[in-house]
């Protein structure tokens, strides 16, 4: 991965995850990783554990942020996830997995979109 990509991914997450906080998200680790799996951002919100996969985006041009979560990526989002529960049995019960999606466009100002429960 190229220095310019990582530097993108890393403010997409500082970004994403400063959003999640102002919607009342309790931040308890970043950038879990086990072989197999990465969950960038790990949250309790309300009575729920919430696993965030954060995708940046400086361009529509390869699809949309979320678009290239796929079937792979979120199946290794919920071994990962699963995986972190039963390490951390103290945590709520409840648990989901979501997506934040950072855009820039031209204007300069990020889009930031938060998509619940993307593992139905």
């Amino acid at each position: 991965m190229s220095r310019f990509l990582k530097d993108e991914g890393d403010e997409g997450e500082e970004l994403a995850a400063d959003f999640l906080q102002k919607k009342g998200y309790k931040i308890i680790e970043r950038n879990f990783r086990i072989r197999g799996g990465e969950i960038d951002i790990i949250a309790i919100f309300q009575d729920t554990l919430v696993f965030i996969e954060v995708k940046t985006r400086s361009s529509n041009k390869f699809g949309t942020p979320l678009e290239s979560i796929t079937p792979w990526k979120l199946k290794a989002l919920i071994r990962t996830a699963q995986f972190y529960k039963i390490k951390n049995k103290n945590l709520p019960d409840g648990m989901r997995i979501d997506a934040v999606t950072v855009e820039h466009d031209l204007s300069g100002v990020p889009q930031i979109e938060h998509i619940e429960n993307i593992s139905f």
